[in-house]
């Protein structure tokens, strides 16, 4: 041994989803609340309520859950977060806001959890010496030393943790299941309100105890597949701490007098199996939540750090150790969960925790309401069992019950979020990562354009802008309806009509045309806009419209044409495909026989001939926002390869499943090996109703063995639609 380190000692410890995100969600979900105050939320609520109280705060717990689920498998998510989720989603402004509230939040619940534990050890000991707050502090120091050590210690220790969590609850089962009493539990369905404790005002109480669905999320950064491990372990904590405080509900309720549930008795350890079973449970469950949060908040300011939006917070971005431990975030977290020991009591700090964490879930359900609703091809999550309007349900949910609970706090939060907001949008500050700002300015009118033209270009806010070159239109119907099916409502279909001619004496005549290309776009509903031009040399008529058409940033990046094999017209047919490639602007070259005023869609495949790299991007995408339309939702996707026989198909297949799974597409795979290319995809297309084919656009020489292999491709059955990539397209965007 030489005493180097190997390879694999180097590399960060990184966690699955049963110790990154399921254990320290539910250690944090069933901590210092359900142990010391969910007796109180029964006493007061009662039973019906009590459950009325938990279901709405976990129906706001798992849409906002649905919410991160979709944003976290949309992205490789790193450190950070539901900042680093809400600022690649909403952009910086919002990110920061989060980033600033979450943090403080999380600091804030670290003193509550620690106030928590000091509470049960002084109910436990109520013979010792030690002030409350004296007690608390040494805690909170204990807390710190143990995550300054290394967050995979303390995940380490939580296993431990959650066997006993589990065995104190079942101590309580146990013990109060003999005494269950049907005439207790009548007696106990009704509420109790007194002026200190109405229903928001239990609500408010309860609530951090539903909260911990965001410690997976806060260790996104240190989890071996962040886009699976979040989604299942957090719906697993959700339910699984669902089922036990509704059975918690019913026990309190039957089991336990009125005076007993409003008194400041331990209730749960009164009667339990074994009491000191229970008493470990709680010194567990709060020291682990204070844990978690303790863990959890410094990685909130380190990944906002590390983003280099505020230049005086760069000294926290900095990590400790071969895993990036964020020491000195730890500190500052201490410092301020101190502040809050020597501030407040348990039910003082519970109301305030609620209020922030409140404003973060509906900025995270806002999130994924704007990329829902934005119908942006970027957006495509591996997890669908989400909508944009579940999304503005927990928006308006969440804001709701923030009113509810305290009006004046409600507004005093929202008004310093919004003036966060408002300093940040003024700094004019500019990132390296792609938000949905552009996809959303891109639907908007007048004010939504000027802010487009601010943005930086990002792949991940492309979109199809598609001029098709369809003449009067209603010859060239089938260009006209592909050209919108491969927008699907989230791009820009632009119908071209060139008139050759001088523009002095036909000025008239493109205004006609552009108003019968405007009555034809109206009567068959296309989402579409006209544009008509007249030009003595059709060369300099299509630069003039890709130059110059459109808006801003809303200009055609993909041109449109339908496949011509007349001699008369050929010479303009190449030479306007020169063009086009000369502009480094994409193309797109529609094949069809069929005649008729509605393309038929005939049953089959569609299928993508892989012959070059350069093109398979944007046929994929092409393929994925045809799919999104009713008409060719059931159609799959089939990926034909032809390969040398010598090839090593096994590699090529894995190659092509990983950039699938990196591009969230779904398609199959067939590797050929051939001699014939052509032969290979004609005896694998069958049943065919759409073959996708990519362009190689050389120069000179190589313009005869194009047309050559064109001709023979457009003799194959089904529609055939050419595609040349100028280059702008990223699947892994």
């Amino acid at each position: 041994m030489n005493g180097k380190k190997t390879r694999n000692e180097l590399q960060p410890k990184k966690f699955g989803t049963f110790g990154g995100v399921f254990t320290p969600s539910l250690l944090t979900i069933l901590g210092v609340i359900m142990f010391l105050r969910f007796s109180t939320v029964v006493g007061y609520a009662g039973a019906w309520n009590a459950l009325l109280i938990l279901f709405i705060a976990k129906a706001i717990s798992l849409i906002t859950g649905l919410s991160v689920a979709s944003i976290a498998t949309n992205m490789r998510v790193k450190g950070g977060g539901p900042y680093y989720l809400i600022s690649r989603s909403l952009g910086v402004e919002f990110g920061s806001v989060i980033a600033t509230f979450f943090f403080i939040a999380q600091a804030v619940a670290v003193a509550l959890y620690v106030a928590g534990f000091t509470e049960a050890v002084f109910s436990a000991f109520p013979n010792l010496e030690l002030s409350f707050r004296a007690f608390a502090t040494l805690t909170n120091i204990v807390v710190f030393v143990s995550v300054y050590i290394g967050a995979g210690w303390t995940i380490r220790l939580q296993y431990g943790i959650l066997g006993i969590l589990i065995l104190s609850v079942l101590s309580f089962f146990i013990g109060a299941g003999k005494g269950f009493s049907f005439e207790n539990l009548s007696s106990n369905l009704a509420p109790q309100w007194s002026p200190q404790f109405s229903f928001f005002a239990v609500f408010a109480l309860f609530f951090p105890a539903v909260t911990g669905i965001m410690a997976g999320v806060n260790m996104s950064g240190d989890l071996k597949d962040p886009a699976r491990s979040i989604p299942r372990g957090t719906f697993a904590a959700i339910g699984v701490s669902g089922l036990i405080y509704a059975a918690l509900i019913v026990v309190f309720a039957a089991v336990v007098p009125r005076a007993e549930l409003l008194g400041e008795g331990f209730v749960m350890k009164d009667y339990a199996f074994s009491p000191t079973l229970v008493y470990a449970g709680v010194f567990c469950a709060t020291l682990s939540s204070a844990l978690g949060s303790m863990m959890g908040a410094p990685r909130i300011l380190q990944a906002f750090a590390r983003d280099n939006i505020f230049k005086r917070l760069r000294w926290f971005g900095q990590g400790s150790g071969a895993s990036g431990e964020p020491r000195r975030a730890v500190v500052l977290t201490f410092l301020i969960a101190q502040i809050g020991i020597v501030a407040g009591d348990l039910d003082t700090i519970a109301p305030v925790i609620t209020m922030f964490f409140l404003m973060t879930y509906a900025t995270v359900n806002l999130a994924c309401f704007y990329e829902g609703r934005s119908h942006n091809p970027s957006f495509r999550p591996t997890f669908r069992f989400n909508h944009w309007s579940i999304a503005i349900i927990g928006v308006i949910g969440c804001v709701s019950v923030m009113f509810f609970i305290n009006a004046l706090w409600a507004s005093v939060a929202l008004v310093l979020g919004g003036l966060f907001y408002f300093f940040i949008t003024r700094s004019e500050i500019n990132v390296k990562w792609g938000d949905i700002h552009g996809g959303i300015a891109f639907q908007i009118a007048r004010s939504a354009l000027l802010r487009l033209e601010r943005e930086h270009y990002h792949s991940k806010n492309w979109r199809p802008s598609i001029l098709a070159l369809a003449g009067s239109a209603s010859s060239r119907l089938h260009l006209v309806e592909y050209a919108r099916w491969f927008t699907a409502d989230s791009g820009i279909v632009m119908l071209g009509h060139i008139i050759k001619g001088d523009v002095e004496q036909l000025h008239k005549r493109r205004h006609e045309a552009e108003n019968i290309l405007r009555k034809f776009i109206l009567k068959e509903q296309l989402p579409a806009f006209p544009v008509a031009i007249v030009e003595e040399d059709l060369h300099a008529a299509v630069k003039a419209l890709i130059q110059c058409h459109g808006i801003g940033r809303i200009k055609p990046n993909t041109i449109m044409l339908e496949w011509s094999d007349d001699p008369e017209k050929a010479e303009d047919f190449w030479e306007t495909i020169a063009t086009i490639k000369e502009m480094e602007r994409s193309l797109i070259i529609v094949a069809t026989e069929q005649e008729g005023e509605k393309t038929h869609i005939p049953e089959g495949f569609i299928n993508i001939w892989w012959d070059s790299a350069q093109n398979v991007e944007l046929m994929l995408l092409l393929s994925f926002m045809l799919k999104k339309n009713r008409e060719w939702r059931d159609h799959s996707i089939r990926i034909i390869r032809p390969v040398p026989f010598k090839a090593d198909v096994d590699n090529i297949k894995k190659e092509i499943s990983e950039m699938l799974a990196k591009g969230r597409i779904e398609a199959d795979i067939f590797i050929v090996p051939a001699e014939d290319p052509f032969e290979a995809v004609r005896t694998h297309m069958h049943p065919s109703a759409l073959l996708f084919s990519g362009l190689r656009l050389g120069n000179g020489e190589d313009d005869i063995n194009l047309i050559t292999n064109i001709k023979r491709t457009v003799e194959l059955p089904g529609d055939v639609i050419f595609v040349y990539n100028a280059g702008d397209v990223s699947m892994e965007a």
